[in-house]
């Protein structure tokens, strides 16, 4: 995990989803296809936030994952009043949200995630 200092310098448009609360368009994030084994980080402070064993296939055109990395993850009531939103637990990234009671999984929780948010390392 990075410090603070160190943090990854983001693009505009990572900065609009990651600290502006915004949304990439869906099935044109590069994670949402990803099934190699691995593990997901923060692209902001690189801190570990989902496993690949966790990540499923729920057609919305997002990264989804039914569980995190323990302690990895906050969250947070949307503006909006109505959702729950996800952020990374080290750096207040905005990740995207979190619903439950949708059946995919056995976990019955989808966070449904931004691939501009995440990086990728393979293997871990």
């Amino acid at each position: 995990m990075l410090e603070k200092e160190n943090w990854n310098k983001l693009t505009e448009e990572e900065q609009r989803v990651i600290l502006r609360k915004g949304t990439e368009m869906p099935f044109t994030g590069e994670y949402n296809s990803v099934k190699e084994s691995g593990i997901f980080v923060c692209r902001q402070c690189e801190s570990p936030l989902y496993s690949t064993s966790d990540k499923f296939d729920s057609g919305c055109g997002w990264p989804s994952f039914d569980d995190e990395i323990k302690g990895s993850v906050r969250r947070v009531l949307d503006a909006d009043g109505r959702r729950v939103e996800i952020v990374c637990a080290n750096c207040n990234g905005h990740l995207g949200h979190v619903f439950e009671g949708e059946q995919f999984t056995s976990k019955n929780t989808r966070h449904c995630v931004n691939s501009i948010s995440l990086k990728f390392k393979k293997g871990n």
